[in-house]
């Protein structure tokens, strides 16, 4: 009897505590195409007049595994669309939680912001959905019901692939993000450029995530950069720059999949701009700062340990426009505002109330004690990045913008004070009632803090 007692505890033992191959990261990558089969309405301009014409690029979905060595862990989606609506990624991320048995703080869903991918249905709806007829708006449905498929698919083929792993971190620099408010017309920024005249804020920082197999083979390889993904205007389905940036390092590494995220390049243009050469050299240049990195800077190891933590805040609106305000705009020569004034108006006759409040998406992973990764919702500007980094790690915290939920624009109190697109009149085509308060940058700034901190 005592050897069968000392047998079964051996084998308790032997159960409980984890291999040399179980005591560091597991990881697992895959993607998925999501270009449309056909053509149908694009995304991101609203001076667009017919639907799209073939494609330079494909668009994917792609995921990426990450188990620490208590087997916590975490899904980063990567998407070439211009966004995702809260409704879209809810259900997203209600399905990977219920199949992968994860709470909502281990998913986290970046999109590059590309301007030559498909509208959706509720995001950006006064700019595309709410103003086509009923074929575009039937295409836009199917789309995202196959794009939904899609991303679950990429999930689950990542969970699948998981392997022992190794995470490094690096940090690049690319220089051709320029702050669209502060240097305009743009037909002067190369001048400007060569006399070291451009003006404005800007983040150059490339963070750089190398994910290695126990053979020291890249298998994956996550960057970002903070500037919109602009170079294009043309109807063809494209990533734009960072689609051709991604192209790039899996030629130049074809066992990796490479996984862009936007930063905070909500003011952020690419300029000069509107050339296929010129987004395929915007492209050529991120990648080569992604190589540079990857080839000749000592890279940090990603000690295996991961937190990760998910909230929605309150994020307070400006005062709100009254029913007789909001029936002049819908009589407005703006179609756009016609649109957003008709929502609202639906919403009111529904006997729904506008609230005060948006319900705003902040998330953050800490990899190790050395990366910081924090999820910011909406199209954010540079400000945000500069305040947190100096706040927080430096070029070891990574500030992504256009994550989990792009419901509008998301202006500093600075930004805001001084008005203009990103301070205010692109709400309009986001459907928000009204600008926001100027408390908001303080209220995610603390969001942050209560989460890292």
């Amino acid at each position: 009897m005592l050897r069968c007692c000392l047998l079964f505890s051996t084998l308790l033992l032997l159960i409980a505590v984890p291999t040399q191959a179980d005591e560091g990261w597991h990881a697992g990558i895959a993607k998925r195409n999501i270009t449309p089969g056909e053509s149908m309405w694009m995304a991101g301009y609203g001076n667009r007049d017919h639907p799209s014409e073939g494609k330079l690029t494909d668009l994917w979905a792609k995921a990426l595994v990450l188990r620490d060595a208590a087997g916590k862990q975490a899904v980063l989606i990567t998407l070439d669309l211009v966004g995702i609506d809260r409704d879209l990624a809810t259900e997203i991320t209600d399905q990977i939680q219920d199949k992968h048995k994860l709470d909502r703080s281990q998913i986290a869903i970046c999109c590059s912001h590309t301007h030559t991918g498909p509208a959706l249905k509720n995001n950006l709806a006064p700019l595309h959905y709410l103003i086509l007829d009923s074929d575009q708006q039937q295409k836009i449905e199917s789309y995202q019901q196959h794009l939904q498929i899609n991303v679950i698919e990429a999930v689950d083929s990542a969970f699948a692939d998981q392997q022992p792993a190794k995470l490094f971190w690096g940090n690049g620099t690319a220089t051709f993000a320029t702050n669209r408010r502060e240097n305009r017309p743009e037909g002067n920024v190369p001048q400007w450029r060569r006399e070291g005249m451009l003006k404005g804020p800007v983040d150059h920082d490339v963070p750089v995530l190398a994910v290695r197999d126990s053979q020291d083979q890249l298998v994956g390889v996550v960057f970002g950069y903070a500037c919109h993904a602009t170079v294009l205007g043309v109807y063809s389905w494209s990533g734009d720059y960072p689609g051709y940036a991604c192209a790039e390092l899996e030629e130049s590494h074809p066992d990796a999949i490479a996984m862009f995220w936007a930063g905070c390049g909500a003011d952020q243009n690419p300029l000069p701009r509107r050339t296929v050469e010129l987004a395929k050299h915007y492209g050529q240049r991120l990648a080569s700062a992604v190589d540079t990195v990857l080839m000749t800077v000592q890279m940090q190891a990603v000690a295996p340990t991961l937190t990760t933590r998910f909230r929605e805040i309150d994020l307070p609106l400006g005062t709100l426009p009254s029913r007789d305000q909001i029936e002049t705009n819908s009589r407005s020569t703006n179609k756009w505002e016609v649109a957003r004034a008709t929502m609202l108006l639906d919403q009111l006759d529904r006997g729904e109330a506008l609230s005060q409040t948006y319900p705003y998406a902040i998330g953050s992973w800490e990899l190790g004690d050395q990366v910081d990764m924090v999820f910011l919702g909406g199209e954010v500007v540079v400000d945000y990045a500069l305040r947190l980094k100096s706040e927080l790690r430096g070029t070891q915290s990574w500030i992504a913008g256009y994550a989990n939920d792009v419901m509008a624009y998301i202006p500093s109190r600075r930004v805001l004070r001084e008005g203009g697109y990103e301070g205010g009149t692109s709400m309009v085509y986001y459907g928000l009632p009204a600008h926001w308060s100027p408390e908001v940058e303080q209220h995610i700034v603390d969001e942050v803090h209560r989460q890292l901190d």
